[in-house]
C-alpha cells in the first residue's frame, strides 16, 4: 500500500465496504459522541467521516489530535446505517472505521477557523493566505479558476491559435497606467520595466509571420487599487490576429467566452445577442463605459422640456453652453418615499441631489359645463374626419378659455393641429397626474412631453440631473444602477455582453492638452486623413466588452502603418525622436512589411469573479495584495538590504 493513502477523501463508496484503506487529510472536524469520535477527513478532493470507538487501537491517538491537524489513517470502509447516510457528500454512504493512525503534521492554534465561512477580517485572511484557502468556498474559487484557464486554452488552440510566451522583463511604455520599474545592475542608472501588457510583442509576432496568437499573459500595473481590479498583478487572455478587420475580431472572440460562461454558470441565462453600442451613446444613456445591461433603464437627454421653463435652477443652468438635463426613469418608482431616498442617494454621492417626477392617476377635475366630459372625450381622439365638428367644440370650449389650459387648446384647435389638440388634452385632462415639486414648476404641459418621451405612466417616476455632462455623468450611471436594484427591474442569474465601439482616439487632459484616451496604438477611423482634422473628433478602431457592468474584454484595429503611428503620436505630444526611443523595435518591424492586425485581451480574474459570483477579485486570486498593494503573507514590499541598492547603484531618499 501507498505511504500516505490509497484512496483519495472523495473515492469511498458503497463499492469499497469490506475493504482495508489508507487516507492522508486534514482534521476538518471533530465530534465526540461519548466515547465514540467522528473525524471529517478533508482532503483536496472531498471529505470522508472517520469513526473510532474505544475498542479501536486508533481511539487513544484520535482523541489527542485537533482541527488542521495532517493525519493518515488506516480503517475498514464500513456502509453506514441507511438513516444516517449524507446525500451531500459523495462518500455520504460509508464511513472508515479507524484503527491505525499517523500524525504527519501537527497544526498550532488556529488564527481563524477553517470550518465553516465565518467572515473573518480581511487582514487576517490574507496574512494567513494558505489557511484561508483551505475553506471550501475559497478551494472552489480556485479550482474554478484552474478549470476556466484550461478550458480558455483547448478553445483556443481549438479555433487555430498558437499560444507563445513574451518578455517579463522589458522597457517602458505608455499604456495608461503606471509601470513597475526594474533597476539595471549591468547598466547603472538604467531601468527595466514590468510589462503593462503584450502589446508590443504580439504586435511584432503578428510582423514576423505568425498568424493567430494568444498567452495567458501575466500583466503588471502600479494601479490604485479597486474591489474588481488587482492593485499590482493580474492575467488576461491575450489575443492577436493577422489580416482582420473588427469583426474577424469580434467573430473569433465571442465563441471562446459565451462558451466559457455558459460551461462555468450552469444554470443561468447567457445571452447569445452581443449588442453594439457607440461609446458616446453607452454614456449617454447608461453613464458608463461598461453598462450594466441586465438593467433595462436607459437614460435620456430632456434638456428641452427645461430650457426656459419655470424651474429656474435648470432653465438657467441650460443658457451656459455645453450643459444638459437628463433623465432617468424609474418604472414603478412614482412614491414620494422612494423618490426622497433616490434624492438622498445622490446627496451621499456628493450631488446637491436629483429633481423628480412621479406620475399618478388624475383626480376628477370640476369643470363649469355639465356637458364637457363628452367634449374633452372628443378632443382626446380627434381625428381629421372630426374636423367638420370642431366649431360645435370651440362653442363650448369658450366658457372655458381662461381655465385649465383651455386656451391652448382652442388655439390649436383654430390652427387644425390636431396632434397638439390631442397632446394638450392629455396633459391638461389625461389620466396621468404628474406630482412633485418640479412638476409644478415646469408645468402640466412639459411633464406631459417628458412622460410620453420616457414612455412612463402611472405609479412611474424620473429623476432628473443636470450640468456638463463630465460633471454628472458617473453618478448618473451609479443612480441607474441603484435605481434598477431597489425596484426589482434589474434582470438576475443572467449575463449580457455589448461591445462598446467608436472610442475617441484623444482626450483633452486637465491642463488643456491632448492625449490618447485609451491605447495609443489603435488604427485611426479615416487614417492618415482623419488625424489632419481636429483630433477631439477622431475615433479609433477601438473597442471593449460589457458584461453586467464590468469591462472584461479591451482591443483594437492596431496601426500598422509607421507614417500614421508617427502623426498619431506627434498629436499626443510625442515627438518622432520619443516615439523612435520608446518604440524603436516597432517601428523598425513597421517598415520591413507589417500586416493589417488587431486584437484584444479579456481579464482572466475579472472572467472568474462574475463566474465565482464575487463582488471583490481578490477572492479569486491566490495570493492577492491587499487595498494598499502589500503581500501580509510574504511580506512585500520590503526595505532592500544596503548592499543590494550598492549593487545597483541606488539610494533611497527619504520621504520627507
Amino acid at each position: 500500500m501507498h505511504a500516505y493513502r490509497s484512496h483519495t477523501c472523495a473515492q469511498l463508496n458503497s463499492d469499497h465496504v469490506g475493504q482495508n484503506i489508507r487516507l492522508a487529510g486534514w482534521v476538518h472536524r471533530v465530534r465526540d459522541h461519548g466515547g465514540v469520535l467522528f473525524i471529517d477527513l478533508r482532503d483536496h478532493y472531498g471529505i470522508t467521516q472517520v469513526i473510532a470507538d474505544a475498542d479501536s487501537p486508533a481511539f487513544a491517538g484520535l482523541n489527542t489530535v485537533r482541527a488542521e491537524w495532517v493525519i493518515c489513517i488506516d480503517g475498514l470502509v464500513k456502509a453506514r446505517d441507511p438513516s444516517l447516510v449524507n446525500p451531500k457528500l459523495p462518500t455520504g454512504q460509508i464511513e472508515v472505521y479507524a484503527r491505525e493512525m499517523r500524525v504527519l503534521g501537527e497544526a498550532a492554534e488556529l488564527p481563524m477557523p477553517v470550518f465553516g465561512e465565518v467572515d473573518y477580517p480581511e487582514e487576517t485572511r490574507l496574512t494567513y493566505r494558505f489557511l484561508d484557502l483551505r475553506r471550501d468556498k475559497l478551494h472552489s474559487n480556485m479550482m474554478l479558476r484552474s478549470n476556466v484557464v484550461r478550458s480558455i486554452r483547448n478553445r483556443m488552440w481549438d479555433q487555430g491559435f498558437n499560444e507563445f510566451q513574451t518578455p517579463i522583463i522589458t522597457a517602458s511604455s505608455p499604456e495608461g497606467a503606471r509601470d513597475f520599474l526594474v533597476p539595471s545592475r549591468l547598466h547603472p542608472g538604467k531601468f527595466y520595466a514590468l510589462p503593462q501588457a503584450p502589446q508590443q510583442f504580439k504586435q511584432l509576432i503578428m510582423v514576423a509571420g505568425f498568424d493567430r496568437y494568444f498567452q495567458i499573459a501575466p500583466c503588471f500595473r502600479d494601479e490604485d487599487p479597486r474591489a474588481d481590479r488587482s492593485p499590482t498583478d493580474f492575467y488576461q487572455l491575450d489575443i492577436e490576429m493577422s489580416f482582420v478587420e473588427q469583426e474577424d475580431v469580434f467573430a473569433a472572440v465571442q465563441p471562446v467566452i459565451q462558451g466559457i460562461f455558459e460551461e462555468f454558470a450552469p444554470g443561468k441565462k447567457v445571452y447569445s445577442d452581443w449588442t453594439r453600442i457607440a461609446y458616446r451613446d453607452s454614456l449617454k444613456w447608461y453613464g458608463s463605459d461598461k453598462p450594466d445591461l441586465r438593467n433595462p433603464i436607459k437614460m435620456q437627454d430632456v434638456s428641452e422640456h427645461f430650457r426656459g421653463s419655470g424651474f429656474a435652477i435648470f432653465a438657467k443652468l441650460l443658457e451656459q453652453e455645453g450643459t444638459e438635463v437628463r433623465a432617468i426613469p424609474a418604472p414603478t418608482g412614482g412614491s414620494r418615499k422612494f423618490c426622497d431616498r433616490m434624492n438622498a442617494y445622490a446627496q451621499k454621492e456628493g450631488l446637491p441631489g436629483m429633481g423628480y417626477i412621479f406620475w399618478r392617476k388624475r383626480e376628477e377635475i370640476a369643470v363649469d359645463d355639465d356637458h364637457m366630459s363628452p367634449v374633452i372625450a372628443a378632443l382626446m381622439g380627434i381625428s381629421e374626419e372630426d374636423r367638420i365638428a370642431h366649431n360645435s367644440l370651440l362653442d363650448k370650449l369658450s366658457v372655458l378659455t381662461d381655465k385649465l389650459g383651455i386656451a391652448e387648446i382652442v388655439a390649436a384647435l383654430e390652427a387644425n393641429d390636431l396632434e397638439r389638440v390631442r397632446f394638450l388634452t392629455q396633459a391638461y385632462f389625461g389620466e396621468f397626474e404628474a406630482a412633485g415639486p418640479l412638476a409644478k414648476n415646469i408645468g402640466p404641459v412639459r411633464t406631459e412631453a417628458i412622460r410620453q418621451q420616457l414612455g412612463l405612466g402611472v405609479g412611474d417616476a424620473a429623476f432628473f440631473l443636470g450640468g456638463k455632462a463630465e460633471q454628472f455623468e458617473a453618478v448618473a450611471g451609479r443612480a441607474r444602477n441603484e435605481i434598477g436594484r431597489e425596484l426589482g427591474l434589474t434582470e438576475q442569474n443572467c449575463f449580457k455582453f455589448a461591445w462598446i465601439v467608436d472610442f475617441p482616439m484623444y482626450e483633452k487632459t486637465d491642463d488643456g492638452k491632448i492625449d490618447f484616451s485609451h491605447n495609443p496604438f489603435s488604427m485611426p477611423q479615416g487614417g492618415m486623413e482623419a488625424l489632419n482634422g481636429d483630433p477631439l473628433n477622431v475615433y479609433a478602431y477601438q473597442y471593449d466588452l460589457a458584461c453586467n457592468g464590468y469591462e472584461l474584454i479591451s482591443g483594437g484595429i492596431r496601426n500598422h502603418k509607421p507614417e500614421i503611428m508617427f502623426k498619431a503620436f506627434e498629436l499626443a505630444g510625442y515627438p518622432n525622436s520619443e516615439v523612435e526611443k520608446r518604440f524603436g523595435g516597432m517601428v523598425k518591424a513597421f517598415k520591413y512589411g507589417a500586416p493589417p492586425h488587431g486584437g484584444c485581451a479579456a481579464g482572466i480574474d475579472r472572467i472568474v469573479m462574475l463566474l465565482a459570483d464575487e463582488a471583490n477579485i481578490r477572492e479569486v486570486i491566490m495570493f492577492p495584495m491587499n487595498q494598499r498593494a502589500e503581500d501580509l503573507l510574504m511580506g512585500a514590499p520590503s526595505e532592500p538590504m544596503n548592499a543590494q541598492l550598492r549593487e545597483l547603484n541606488l539610494r533611497v531618499v527619504p520621504k520627507e
